[in-house]
């Protein structure tokens, strides 16, 4: 079985994978990572694994981890099963190689779009010649409410809440149809383009907003939560049949 893990600005998470099926998804604090992947390990027969980290690991912490698993951290020298054309490959995001890896083993030699919702949202785009182009990055939705309350003088701090139409009728409702609405416009503006541009498009949701957004887009997607865990156990695997 092979061990993926995620590791976010504040939470990780972990998956356990028996070939290409994920057998338990585990979520849990970036200052308990040792301990629960201690607990992993114990329950599960683990042969190898990845870690992906968005955000700063502690050295002390890195060697725990090393010294349980000796697993492959996943960098932008590692290699990836798709032609990368970012022009400046060595800053393009861990989680959005992954992305685009999971795209490449789930929806080979087509045109994908993966929008991942989730702090930011991300855009990024492989076409059917397995080259990875690039996208955007743009704010997330708890990232947009809470620029509103921070940088002005009066307007509330608001959770994420379904709008029932895009006229707000008082403040709260007026900063929901704000933010919501435009998320969904953005994210279905991308869209257009691309389908403008590369005809027959494949469309990937994921990221924490997932549920949320997918019920609201017009456009036909596939929503997958777990993609960018999908992706890095494509690194993986082909990293482990292509040393």
């Amino acid at each position: 079985m092979n061990l993926i893990i995620d590791v976010g600005n504040t939470r990780v998470k972990a998956a356990v994978f028996e070939l290409n099926t994920i057998k338990e998804v585990f979520v849990f604090s970036k200052t308990e990572i040792v301990f629960e992947l201690k607990k992993i390990i114990k329950n599960f027969s683990i042969s190898s694994s990845i870690v992906s980290s968005v955000s700063n690991i502690s050295e002390k912490t890195l060697k725990e981890i090393t010294d349980l698993l000796n697993p492959i951290f996943l960098n932008s020298d590692i290699k990836i099963p798709f032609i990368n054309k970012y022009e400046t490959p060595k800053t393009l995001g861990v989680d959005r190689i992954a992305l685009a890896a999971a795209a490449t083993g789930k929806y080979p030699q087509k045109n994908v779009l993966i929008i991942d919702a989730g702090t930011c949202i991300t855009f990024d785009f492989i076409n059917n010649k397995n080259e990875y182009l690039g996208g955007a990055i743009s704010l997330g939705i708890t990232m947009r409410y809470k620029a509103l309350h921070d940088y002005t003088a009066k307007l509330p701090l608001l959770g994420l809440s379904e709008v029932s139409s895009f006229i707000g009728t008082n403040t709260n409702t007026s900063i929901h149809s704000g933010v919501v609405n435009g998320v969904i416009n953005e994210i279905e503006g991308v869209i257009n383009q691309y389908q403008k541009k590369y005809g027959d498009l494949t469309i990937v949701l994921t990221g924490g907003d997932t549920y949320f957004l997918a019920k609201q887009l017009k456009s036909g997607i596939f929503a997958h939560p777990n993609f960018v865990l999908e992706g890095l156990h494509t690194v993986l695997t082909y990293n482990l049949t292509n040393d």
